[in-house]
Protein backbone atom coordinates (compact mmCIF):
# COMPACT_ATOMS: atom_id res chain seq x y z
CA UNK A 1 0.00 0.00 0.00
CA UNK A 2 1.21 3.06 -0.96
CA UNK A 3 0.76 6.51 1.28
CA UNK A 4 0.22 9.46 -0.25
CA UNK A 5 1.28 13.04 1.69
CA UNK A 6 -1.54 15.48 0.42
CA UNK A 7 -1.81 17.97 3.64
CA UNK A 8 -0.27 21.03 4.41
CA UNK A 9 -1.13 21.85 8.05
CA UNK A 10 1.51 23.21 10.69
CA UNK A 11 0.48 25.20 13.54
CA UNK A 12 2.47 26.99 15.71
CA UNK A 13 2.94 29.09 19.11
CA UNK A 14 5.51 30.83 20.81
CA UNK A 15 6.32 31.93 24.26
CA UNK A 16 9.50 33.18 26.23
CA UNK A 17 10.35 31.09 29.21
CA UNK A 18 13.68 32.65 31.58
CA UNK A 19 14.47 34.45 28.43
CA UNK A 20 14.14 31.07 26.49
CA UNK A 21 11.79 31.26 23.29
CA UNK A 22 10.04 28.03 23.21
CA UNK A 23 8.57 26.94 19.58
CA UNK A 24 5.26 24.50 19.54
CA UNK A 25 4.69 22.86 16.18
CA UNK A 26 2.14 21.26 15.74
CA UNK A 27 1.37 18.94 12.54
CA UNK A 28 3.63 18.77 9.42
CA UNK A 29 6.91 20.27 8.32
CA UNK A 30 7.17 19.70 4.74
CA UNK A 31 7.66 22.18 1.29
CA UNK A 32 4.81 23.80 1.48
CA UNK A 33 5.06 24.48 5.26
CA UNK A 34 8.49 25.10 5.59
CA UNK A 35 8.69 28.35 3.97
CA UNK A 36 6.90 30.03 6.55
CA UNK A 37 8.58 28.53 9.50
CA UNK A 38 11.64 29.42 7.74
CA UNK A 39 10.95 32.91 7.97
CA UNK A 40 9.17 32.85 11.53
CA UNK A 41 12.60 30.87 12.52
CA UNK A 42 14.63 33.42 10.75
CA UNK A 43 13.33 36.81 12.76
CA UNK A 44 13.58 34.69 16.03
CA UNK A 45 17.39 34.02 15.01
CA UNK A 46 17.83 37.79 13.76
CA UNK A 47 20.00 38.96 16.77
CA UNK A 48 22.73 38.62 19.21
CA UNK A 49 22.84 35.29 20.91
CA UNK A 50 19.52 33.80 20.45
CA UNK A 51 18.35 31.01 22.50
CA UNK A 52 15.85 29.24 21.00
CA UNK A 53 13.74 25.86 21.81
CA UNK A 54 11.71 24.04 18.94
CA UNK A 55 9.10 21.48 20.72
CA UNK A 56 8.31 18.94 17.95
CA UNK A 57 6.64 16.80 20.00
CA UNK A 58 3.57 17.16 18.03
CA UNK A 59 4.95 17.61 14.85
CA UNK A 60 3.28 14.28 13.07
CA UNK A 61 5.73 14.76 9.70
CA UNK A 62 8.53 16.31 8.28
CA UNK A 63 10.40 16.03 4.80
CA UNK A 64 13.93 17.02 3.87
CA UNK A 65 13.10 20.15 3.11
CA UNK A 66 11.66 20.48 7.13
CA UNK A 67 14.81 19.02 7.87
CA UNK A 68 16.70 21.86 5.81
CA UNK A 69 14.60 24.33 7.68
CA UNK A 70 16.11 22.73 11.51
CA UNK A 71 19.55 22.94 9.86
CA UNK A 72 19.20 26.58 8.68
CA UNK A 73 17.41 27.61 11.89
CA UNK A 74 20.34 25.42 13.83
CA UNK A 75 23.21 27.19 11.40
CA UNK A 76 21.63 30.70 12.10
CA UNK A 77 21.70 30.12 15.47
CA UNK A 78 25.07 28.82 15.94
CA UNK A 79 26.79 31.93 13.92
CA UNK A 80 25.17 34.27 16.11
CA UNK A 81 26.81 32.90 19.09
CA UNK A 82 23.42 31.21 20.53
CA UNK A 83 21.61 28.09 21.03
CA UNK A 84 18.94 26.18 19.23
CA UNK A 85 17.38 22.48 21.15
CA UNK A 86 14.97 20.22 20.10
CA UNK A 87 12.41 18.77 21.85
CA UNK A 88 10.91 15.09 20.55
CA UNK A 89 10.83 11.94 21.68
CA UNK A 90 9.74 10.47 18.39
CA UNK A 91 12.02 7.37 17.14
CA UNK A 92 11.15 7.98 14.06
CA UNK A 93 12.08 11.59 13.94
CA UNK A 94 15.26 10.32 15.56
CA UNK A 95 15.83 7.71 12.80
CA UNK A 96 15.33 10.31 10.18
CA UNK A 97 18.07 12.02 11.85
CA UNK A 98 20.17 9.44 11.81
CA UNK A 99 19.45 8.49 8.61
CA UNK A 100 20.39 11.69 7.60
CA UNK A 101 23.22 12.34 9.26
CA UNK A 102 21.85 14.76 11.14
CA UNK A 103 21.91 12.65 14.53
CA UNK A 104 25.01 14.42 16.02
CA UNK A 105 23.74 18.33 14.44
CA UNK A 106 21.39 19.03 17.32
CA UNK A 107 20.87 19.29 21.04
CA UNK A 108 17.54 16.79 21.62
CA UNK A 109 15.74 16.70 24.58
CA UNK A 110 12.59 14.41 25.34
CA UNK A 111 11.25 16.80 27.60
CA UNK A 112 10.99 20.78 27.37
CA UNK A 113 11.73 20.23 31.18
CA UNK A 114 14.96 18.71 30.49
CA UNK A 115 15.67 21.38 27.01
CA UNK A 116 15.00 24.53 29.51
CA UNK A 117 17.58 23.13 32.38
CA UNK A 118 20.18 21.68 30.76
CA UNK A 119 23.15 23.87 30.46
CA UNK A 120 25.57 24.10 27.40
CA UNK A 121 26.53 20.88 25.82
CA UNK A 122 30.23 20.95 25.76
CA UNK A 123 31.38 20.95 22.23
CA UNK A 124 28.07 22.10 20.56
CA UNK A 125 25.28 19.94 19.79
CA UNK A 126 24.25 16.43 20.84
CA UNK A 127 21.74 13.62 20.97
CA UNK A 128 20.89 13.99 24.08
CA UNK A 129 17.69 11.68 24.38
CA UNK A 130 17.25 12.64 28.13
Amino acid sequence: MTEIHTSATLRSSERVIAGTTVVELHGEIDLLTGQPLSARLDALTAGPCPDLVLDLRAVSFIDCAGLGVLCRARNRTAARGGRLRLVTGRTGFLRILHHARLGDAFEIHARLSKALSAGPEPGGASAAAG
